[in-house]
């Protein structure tokens, strides 16, 4: 699955999936850049890449900052002249909270990283990518697409419903100028993004239900790794996956089947 020669970003870098796909695209060969949200995470992430003697250009932005976002491309292709791989994963869990609790502030806020950040990110990039061809995975969840019962995460799960139903769109759009879009849905990971959430009164949301064996077939009560994550899209973006486009990968050790 070599990336030799090849250039990828990845959004959300300086973290957990993010982090992890970085680190693993660059040891496949890949030229990555690593955008974070603060330029310190990303070049945190570019110093461990480049102790393995792989290439890494680490810039900042919001994704969500259409401005920034155009220009973090224009910067990619002064000093790479090239884009072959985009790895959507910026993203937020944001404020769960009952309906009536919601306020329209913060809907907008998770909206515009995860969704809207999403489509600034391809949008931006495609010029770059059709030029040789490229490949673009989209990091969803299980939730908003399998699963449905975090009650309160209505924000974040329509933002991820939405990837999906961008990714697919985008491939039918992109396929014909050769470039393969897909998506990875991971269920529970071990990351730091459940820090970053805001939970109010969702205690009795929903309906209650039990797992005395766990959530997880495979694992139980364990959560998989970011680097497992990081395995499925350094797969979709190599040439392993070249006539794998507008589908989704769980990556939730069968989670979504039963939670």
């Amino acid at each position: 699955m070599t990336l030799e020669g090849k250039v990828a970003l990845v959004t959300g870098a300086g973290s957990g999936i993010g982090r992890a796909t970085a680190v693993r695209l660059a040891r496949e060969g890949a030229t990555v850049v690593a955008l974070g949200h603060r330029q310190e995470s990303a070049d945190d992430v570019a110093e461990e890449i480049r102790r393995d003697d792989r290439r890494a250009l680490p810039v900042a932005a919001d994704v969500a900052d259409a401005a920034a976002v155009r220009d973090i491309l224009a910067h990619v292709e002064q000093e790479l002249g090239r884009l072959d791989v985009v790895v959507a994963n910026a993203g937020v869990n944001g404020v769960w909270a009952p309906l009536e609790e919601l306020e329209p502030e913060e809907w907008d806020s998770t909206i515009a990283t995860n969704l809207t950040g999403t489509f600034l990110t391809v949008r931006y990039a495609v010029p770059l990518l059709v030029r040789q061809g490229g490949a673009v995975v989209v990091v969803s969840s299980i939730n908003g697409t399998r699963t449905f019962s975090n009650s309160g995460a209505s924000a974040y799960a329509t933002s991820k419903a939405g990837q999906v139903a961008f990714a697919r769109m985008a491939a039918v759009e992109l396929g014909p100028r050769g470039v393969r879009v897909n998506s990875v849905c991971p269920g529970a990971i071990d990351t730091e993004i459940g820090d970053n959430t805001e939970q109010r009164n969702t205690e009795n949301l929903g309906v209650r239900a039990e797992y005395p064996d766990g959530q997880i077939p495979l694992t139980g009560q364990e959560p998989g790794l970011a680097s497992q994550v990081a395995d499925a899209i350094a797969y979709l973006v190599s040439d392993a996956a070249s006539h794998v486009t507008g589908t989704e990968v769980f990556v939730d050790g069968g989670q979504s089947l039963i939670a």
